[in-house]
């Protein structure tokens, strides 16, 4: 098992320690930045005259000859290697011969991997966002399409007060705006170039690494060496913000689960992401949606993975470290994918506006439009107000009936000050156009709401930052 540290030692590594320590596995994935750090690496040496120019353009052709060769599977990793970094350069030795060692000069595997993740994670977090921004739109244009739905409003799982459906959808849109910001966040911290620090004091050589960073397309760089092989915060943000994504995700997967249930029957799911039973054959199970909620767990433990992994390192690289990846994949491979899955759940989702409109009827949902009315068209203390509907309320599930039986007559009978139009503000439409505040659920607000969100989505001068 040849390795890029072996002169020191004279016995053969015992094989389930070589197995246990080995890290291919998982960070062959890794393999594209590996490959693109490293041409950056062989040019800035040949350039900085740390090795002669043919030899800095043989390490390069190389490399890229390499890179070509495993995209298009003519050539495969070594799977006896013991990472991404010794298997590139044992690639790399068989196409270009001893110059390969000339490679790592200036550079150790610590400030390499940190290279490599960085990289690798600002591609991923560029992948996600997309997917991101394409749920996001279709929110928006769902809320357009849905503008006159209206549904019940809760709060503590109770029917509240009527509102659009496009608002509800909307407040998803917004929950995920600020995701989106949190990874642009964290992708800014992960825009620093380690590559230069060394194993962990930096390196006796000359070189040059604005260059690297430059070439790379990193925007500024690690300024202390420790820090730089030592520091995994950005992938510890990452992971956060992976968590909360996926907390909206599953929140609004809940609800796409309650909702296509026959007690609720808002919503009617496409056969392309739904499942059946083995054996019930009338079932229409919302997998995906449970399967995202389920999810969620996977990626707050790989968040917490991390932040143990960290909690007690000195500085600077220890091989604990090792363990950042997998938890780091995963959360970033989970998040996608239900982002994606969620766009193509909502996208195939049948609302029934007869069924929302029909759980608005009976339900008492509008008894604090009969109070704003009072407050409002009579100067009666809202807590005043209140009471008098309260009791309504009350007289009315005694006696079996509901506010839209209910006559002017019947109101004055509580209250005498009850005006004309008070029987007007207890349909759905009326309560929820009531509520026109910016931010609210009425009609106008919800159009204003949404060419804000649109302009958030184009990232114009104009665009109102999420909340």
């Amino acid at each position: 098992m040849a390795t890029l540290w072996g002169g020191r030692f004279e016995g053969e590594t015992d094989a389930l320690v070589w197995a246990f320590n080995q890290s291919l596995p998982f960070d062959r994935r890794l393999w594209r930045a590996d490959i693109r750090g490293s041409i950056a690496h062989a040019r800035m040496l040949a350039r900085q005259g740390i090795i002669a120019p043919e030899e800095g353009e043989a390490l390069v052709g190389g490399l890229q000859s390499l890179e070509a060769d495993l995209a298009s599977g003519a050539a495969t990793l070594p799977e006896e290697a013991e990472d991404i970094h010794s298997a590139i350069e044992a690639m790399l030795r068989e196409r270009v011969g001893t110059v390969a060692g000339k490679l790592h000069t200036a550079r150790s595997r610590n400030d390499q991997v940190a290279t490599d993740v960085r990289l690798w994670l600002k591609d991923e977090s560029a992948a996600l966002r997309e997917e991101l921004a394409r749920l996001r739109a279709l929110l928006v244009e769902m809320a357009e399409a849905n503008i006159d739905l209206v549904l019940p409003g809760r709060t503590h799982h109770q029917h509240a007060q009527p509102i659009r459906l496009a608002h509800h959808l909307l407040a998803y849109f917004w929950m995920l705006s600020r995701d989106d910001g949190r990874f642009a966040d964290a992708a800014r911290r992960a825009d620093a170039l380690p590559l230069g620090a060394g194993a962990l004091a930096g390196t006796p050589f000359p070189i040059d690494r604005e260059f690297v960073a430059a070439e790379l397309g990193f925007s500024s760089l690690c300024e202390n060496s420790l820090d730089a092989v030592a520091d995994r915060d950005f992938a510890i943000e990452f992971c956060a913000a992976a968590a909360l994504l996926m907390q909206h995700l599953s929140r609004l997967a809940e609800e796409i689960v309650l909702w296509s249930a026959p007690e609720f029957g808002f919503v009617e799911l496409a056969d392309a992401v739904t499942t059946g039973s083995s054996i019930m054959p009338q079932k229409k199970n919302p997998d995906v949606a449970e399967l995202i909620r389920g999810k969620t767990g996977r990626v707050y433990g790989d968040l917490f993975t991390l932040l143990t992994l960290l909690k007690g390192l000195v500085l600077a690289y220890n091989k604990d470290m090792q363990e950042d990846k997998e938890p780091l994949f995963d959360a970033c491979d989970t998040a996608r994918t239900c982002v994606s899955l969620m766009t193509r759940l909502l996208a195939g989702a049948k609302f029934r506006p007869d069924v929302m409109r029909a759980a608005l009827r009976g339900d008492f949902s509008t008894a604090t439009d009969l109070a704003d009315a009072l407050a409002s068209g009579a100067g009666v203390p809202f807590r005043e107000a209140h009471e008098v509907v309260g009791r309504l309320v009350r007289e009315c599930l005694l006696q079996g009936t509901i506010l839209e039986n209910l006559t002017l007559d019947d109101l004055r009978r509580h209250d005498a000050r009850f005006p004309e139009n008070a029987l007007a503000a207890i349909t759905p439409e009326a309560s929820a156009d009531a509520r026109g505040s910016r931010g609210g659920t009425g009609r106008e607000a919800i159009f204003e709401q949404i060419v804000r969100a649109r302009s958030v989505l184009e990232g114009a001068a104009a665009a109102v930052p999420p909340p």
